[in-house]
């Protein structure tokens, strides 16, 4: 109980309630601006909260986080232009009530749905992350060296056109994650002759240039995209009937989230789409989705934020992000001196429990500040591209610098930026990429442990845990391509 009162205490504390509030207002206006995106948000911040303590940092990435998420969903329902990939889903059905006037209605049963999802996901969280982590507490480095692989294996079963793009990508982080001076032969890898490489390749540049750059370098050619100016906006609440005619579509689709979002690798856009899928599976009026329907906004926006909450677990009890925004807040914990995993509750419980009571705090007030804030961010459409992508930049460039003070970090955030930019184009996706960097580190010094405790790969097939992992991750990646054939083989026969 004490942890608990300690959590609080800080939380409490006006200077972080004050950037839990901040947290929430960067989340909402960031996600609402098509081409930008709360990893892109948590990346530019990322150097700047490294300078604050862990609890306050974290709280206020945390909270900027799920923000993000919802804002999405405003200018999807509005313009049809999902300011986040798991806005997407909420577009097929929130912008055609938009068109019939509806918009107030439907903003507003996104953003009940959304809390709704999130306050689930983390009643949820509060008995799962404890037994995971007892669970933990017996993980060797055999076991976590299985646990990384299983979750690397899961970028073959994550969305995306192709298994394979995901599984190259994710191997491409690790490459970069695994640059530098090995500590136990060495040897270096990967510096090219570059003497700032041996030390490893740092987070901040990484991040910025990938989420950050990236991004602007891939919206250049669309600067000029004028959005609908909105006027006029009345946000509505649910109505009783509403509520009750969505009330199981929110609760079934905030379970499915946060089983979603606790799966290593996956992440808010799998959610939602199964969220809307469920929904309208489960729906006894399924002839009005895609025109309207109230279960096609409330199951993708309960599913995405349940899923961002559900995250969480793995990040804090097993330090295995469950997306590339939570593998960004997995370098963020780092950076400031914490190690996520199963000793998290046991030596900084202050920092779990806080985490998980400014989340609570940051869903209330996601709600309180959308409702009448809406409106006013809503007209941030009518703002250029030409006036906010060299502002991103700016950000970019001096968080990239500030760090370690030194040139180099530019020119990796530079070569990273045209890197997501050949990614996006050739149809690489980047959560894969920036999973694999993270765990790149993690995988090579639990196996270089586990090598030198058994004497060689014996470990493998002799620790019980560690092979049911392996085996999973086996099934993982050969999973897809199994269901490929099958899928091919049903259209033979088919046709």
């Amino acid at each position: 109980m004490e942890p608990v009162i300690q959590g609080l205490t800080l939380v409490f504390d006006p200077f972080n309630i004050a950037l839990v509030f901040g947290g929430v207002l960067i989340g909402v206006t960031v996600g609402a601006l098509p081409g930008l995106s709360s990893p892109m948000a948590v990346a530019l911040l990322l150097p700047f909260t490294i300078t604050l303590d862990p609890v306050p940092a974290i709280c206020m990435m945390a909270a900027l986080y799920c923000a993000g998420t919802f804002g999405g969903s405003i200018t999807a329902i509005l313009i049809n232009a999902p300011g986040a990939p798991p806005a997407a889903a909420t577009a097929l059905d929130g912008y055609p009530m938009a068109k019939r006037g509806e918009a107030g209605r439907a903003l507003g049963l996104a953003a009940v749905s959304s809390v709704l999802g999130g306050v689930f996901s983390l009643i949820i969280f509060l008995f799962a992350a404890p037994l995971l982590a007892k669970l933990a507490l017996k993980f060797r480095p055999p076991e976590y060296f299985a646990l990384t692989v299983f979750a690397l294996s899961m970028l073959a079963s994550i969305s995306g056109k192709s298994s394979l793009r995901n599984l190259i990508a994710g191997a491409f982080g690790v490459l970069i994650g695994t640059a530098g001076i090995h500590l136990t032969t060495g040897v270096e890898r990967f510096t090219f002759g570059i003497y700032e490489l041996t030390e490893g390749v740092s987070f901040v540049p990484v991040l910025i240039g990938l989420f950050a750059l990236g991004e602007l370098l891939g919206q250049s050619q669309v600067l000029n995209v004028a959005y609908e100016r909105i006027t006029s906006i009345v946000i509505k609440l649910p109505s009783r009937e509403d509520f009750r005619r969505v009330r199981w579509t929110i609760l079934r689709s905030s379970g499915i989230g946060t089983f979603i979002g606790i799966l290593p690798a996956e992440g808010a856009t799998v959610a939602a789409i199964m969220g809307y899928n469920e929904a309208k599976r489960w729906s006894k009026n399924k002839e009005e989705f895609g025109h309207g329907a109230l279960e096609g906004i409330a199951g993708p926006e309960a599913a995405n934020n349940a899923a961002c909450t559900g995250s969480f677990v793995p990040l804090l009890t097993l330090g295995i992000p469950g997306s590339g925004t939570t593998a960004i807040l997995l370098g963020a914990l780092i950076a400031l001196n914490v190690a996520p995993g199963p000793g998290l509750m046991t030596d900084r419980p202050e920092v779990f429990w806080s985490v998980i009571i400014s989340m609570y705090i940051g869903n209330l007030v996601l709600l309180m500040l959308n409702l009448p804030l809406i409106p006013y961010i809503a007209r941030l459409l009518a703002v250029s591209r030409n006036y906010l992508v060299p502002f991103v930049l700016f950000f970019a460039l001096i968080g990239s610098y500030i760090g370690q003070n030194n040139p180099t970090e530019l020119l990796i955030m530079i070569a990273l930026g045209v890197l997501a930019t050949v990614f996006r184009f050739t149809g690489f996706p980047l959560p894969p990429l920036i999973i694999g960097f993270i765990l790149g580190g993690m995988m090579e010094d639990n196996l270089g442990r586990a090598i030198r405790r058994s004497g060689g790969l014996e470990f493998l097939w002799e620790r019980p845990m560690t092979l049911a992992l392996v085996i999973l991750a086996l099934v993982l990646l050969v999973a897809p391509y199994l269901v490929d054939k099958l899928k091919i083989r049903d259209r033979l026969m088919s046709n």
